[in-house]
């Protein structure tokens, strides 16, 4: 057994591409190796600024002698056949072997594949790795071939036993392999032998480089806390800048800066994100105030000044930062006491959302009028719910979302506060764009509610007007995770809506249902607008209709069928491709990975799907729940398959006698003792479950069901349901019927799986 030390040193790996380098490091030279037959104990991949590095550990010295048999043509076959077969092996007539089969005799080949070297196999393996390596973005330098992250200066590559150390010859794009490693650019910049991995490491660590990604980032942060605890203050967690840092430099020093006190009104959001984002800083809050005074910035190296002149040119730049944002931040407070927020707004209107949508402005009136609809059904002020709508999106004309695009909502928030709103409005401004993904905290107040629903909503019926919908894996405008937004919203604020999408017309049919009502709103603010833009060319008297049918769906909902069946009639423009999903269905998949999320089998979702009431998302997650529930006891096992029997024999008799055994069973035909009780368990049960499901009491519903097990069971163990007599197999088969029915009425079970 021997191990196996490859490193390969370059100019700076960008932080972002070095955790995948490393995986694909390890990956490829792994796979390679077992393919070429030879085994390994473990590997283990690091990464640094400069090197990509692999320790392969117990790796077989020789691959085994590998001897494979090919069957080929009979004996008796043409001539040119046989000559085909023993090219592809490469072998004579004379070397075939003959074997006695039903058909004839016939030919064999014993090809033997002799073992290589584990040298021979990596000489050729690290090569193809190197030329082939998978980076997200790669260079090319000076007049070679070689594709790389950056520019590729040496390759350690060294197999080694306890009988001592060689080199794996090879050479890439004229770079030789070797046994030497480089150290630290600034302080350690020389080479050492490296005929080990162990004194790979060591001497790594004494030329200043830590090769471990995970040592250095709990270095870093364990200086960072220790410098800040020393002064009374706290470094600001963040993983995602930690790593990034971490993947920067080679040997970590961290310093900590002051911040001048110019900057410490300027809200923490500011400071943090110019920091992060520029400077590549953490922030150090005092937490007796919540200020953030201070910064943490990592250096490369030790100075002999302890790192003096590296925070007098940090802290340079970040005045000049930080400077500028003040001056954002300023010149948008005097903009609200001007204009206020509505007038912060006003330059929306030329900033479009979509061309097919119109502009923010635009969207922003659809908004409004949708948080409107909203506001009551989650328990906010409709006027409260109008104005934050159309305040939300003021602060995308500011200077510092201009700035700093990631600060939107943010900022909403503390313009809103200074513009003098209040009640939920400030927070609905910054909570609206939540979640954002499956793990981001959902709004919980009203206003914030209402808000972000109606945004998402309206973002989903836009794009389906003007047919922009995900296809495959293409999501450009992340409709799949507004679709789950609105989902999340919905159950987790334990919402009760319905939600219906007319299957033809391009706007959404409204009648009845809060989720319809929602639809039309979204739609209903200019839809002779939203359709117009689908087309290609509009006349004068088709815009004239378009207009009548908009004010005649504002005004009422008594003629809407007689709208759609016009608006059908006027062609494919104003149509939905019926093969393309409904945005119901779109939130149903939605629901779906939520759901599996939690727990809920496929099948489970599929059963509840189907029943009525699959528009109301929080009933949908209820009954889901609670028959995945009893489906993991043995009663609902057990009933299940009891179940499926029935309707296997069932659905078999129907096919066979061309009808539909669902018109009840008569007891005065029962014979079986059996039979009769499930008669009478079958007219409890139906008793029990349905003011249970009228309840929505799903787990009341369950529990009344599972007493159908013991009844099922004895009657298929006792009673012969095809009998000979024809009036007793057709009553039996309508008893069948019954079971489906009273089963029926909690879920589709036909739907899932045994």
């Amino acid at each position: 057994m021997a191990d196996l030390l490859l490193e390969l040193f370059s100019e700076e790996i960008p932080a972002r591409m070095q955790k995948r380098a490393g995986e694909d490091l390890q990956r490829l030279v792994t796979d390679g190796l077992v393919e070429a037959g030879l085994s390994y104990q473990s590997a283990a991949a690091f990464v640094t600024p400069r090197r990509l590095c692999l320790n392969v550990c117990g790796l077989s010295k020789d691959s085994p002698t590998v001897r494979e048999e090919r069957k080929g043509p009979r004996v008796d076959a043409p001539d040119k056949a046989i000559e085909g077969f023993l090219r592809g092996v490469g072998l004579s007539r004379d070397q075939l072997e003959v074997r006695d089969e039903k058909k004839g005799q016939v030919y064999f080949a014993a090809i033997e594949k002799p073992g290589r070297s584990a040298f021979e196999i990596l000489a050729e393996l690290i090569p193809q790795v190197i030329r082939n390596f998978p980076w997200p973005k790669s260079m090319r330098w000076g007049t070679g071939q070689l594709r790389w992250v950056r520019p590729l200066h040496s390759i350690l590559c060294v197999l080694y036993d306890e009988n001592g150390t060689d080199v794996v010859d090879f050479e890439v794009d004229g770079i030789a392999s070797c046994d030497q490693a480089f150290g630290h650019r600034f302080m350690g910049p020389k080479w050492f032998y490296a005929p080990t991995f162990d004194l790979y490491r060591k001497n790594l660590a004494k030329n200043f480089v830590m090769l471990d990604a995970q040592e250095r980032s709990d270095h870093i942060w364990a200086d960072a806390t220790n410098l800040a605890f020393a002064q009374g203050l706290e470094v600001v967690e963040d993983k995602g800048l930690l790593a990034e840092v971490a993947g920067l430099v080679e040997w970590p020093v961290v310093l900590l800066g002051d911040i001048a006190e110019d900057f410490f009104d300027l809200p923490v959001e500011v400071l943090q994100t110019s920091m992060r984002e520029h400077q590549k800083f953490f922030s150090v809050r005092n937490p007796r105030t919540g200020r953030i005074e201070k910064f943490i910035t990592v250096a490369n190296r030790e100075t002999a000044d302890q790192g003096a002149t590296i925070l007098a040119g940090n802290q340079k730049v970040l005045f000049a930062r930080l400077s500028d944002a003040k001056f954002f931040w300023e010149n948008d407070l005097r903009t609200i006491e001007q204009v206020g927020m509505t007038g912060m707004a006003k330059p929306l209107e030329n900033v479009t959302f979509h061309n097919k949508l119109g502009s923010q402005a635009e969207r922003i009136e659809r908004i409004a009028a949708l948080a409107r609809e909203i506001a009551p059904i989650v328990g906010a002020k409709p006027d409260l719910a109008e104005e934050a709508a159309r305040i939300v999106k003021a602060d995308l004309s500011s200077q510092m979302v201009g700035e700093f695009p990631e600060l939107q909502g943010v900022m909403g928030r503390y313009y809103a506060e200074r513009a003098g709103h209040n009640d939920g409005v400030p927070e609905a401004c910054e909570a609206h764009y939540s979640p954002l993904g499956p793990s981001d905290d959902v709004p919980s107040e009203p206003v914030s509610v209402a808000v972000a629903l109606a945004d998402k909503i309206d973002t989903l019926t836009g794009f389906w007007v003007i047919k922009e919908k995900p296809t495959g894996s293409k999501d450009p405008f992340a409709l799949r995770r507004t679709a789950l937004g609105v989902v999340r919203l919905v159950l987790e604020n334990g919402i009760r809506m319905e939600f219906k999408v007319a299957e033809g017309p391009a706007i959404s049919r409204a009648r009845g249902s809060a989720y319809q009502q929602l639809l039309k709103t979204a739609i209903e603010i200019e839809p002779h607008k939203l359709i117009r833009k689908t087309k290609t060319k509009v006349d004068k008297s088709e815009h004239e209709w378009w207009q009548e049918a908009s004010n005649a769906l504002i005004e009422t909902t008594d003629n809407l069928d007689d709208i759609w069946i016009e608006f059908a009639s006027r062609g494919k423009q104003g149509r939905l491709n019926y093969n393309d999903p409904t945005l119901l269905t779109f939130f149903h998949d939605r629901l779906k990975v939520y759901l599996r999320d939690q727990g809920i089998t496929h099948d489970v979702i599929d059963a509840c799907l189907a029943m009525p009431g699959n528009d109301d998302f929080t009933l949908l997650v209820n009954r889901a729940t609670a028959l995945q529930v009893f489906l993991n006891t043995d009663n609902g096992e057990n009933l299940l398959q009891g179940f499926k029997r029935a309707n296997n024999i069932l659905s078999q008799a129907e096919e066979k006698d061309g009808v539909e055994y669902s018109y009840g069973a008569d007891q005065k035909f029962g014979e079986a003792d059996e039979e009769k009780a499930l008669f009478g368990a079958l007219e409890a049960v139906e008793a029990a479950i349905a003011p249970a499901v009228e309840a929505e009491d799903f787990a009341a519903a369950m529990s009344a069901m599972a007493g159908l097990r013991g009844p099922i069971d004895a009657f298929f163990e006792a009673v012969k349901v095809n009998a000979d007599r024809d009036i007793i197999r057709r009553n039996r088969l309508n008893l069948l019927g019954q079971i489906r029915k009273v089963m029926g009425q909690v879920a589709d079970f036909t739907r899932l799986e045994g």
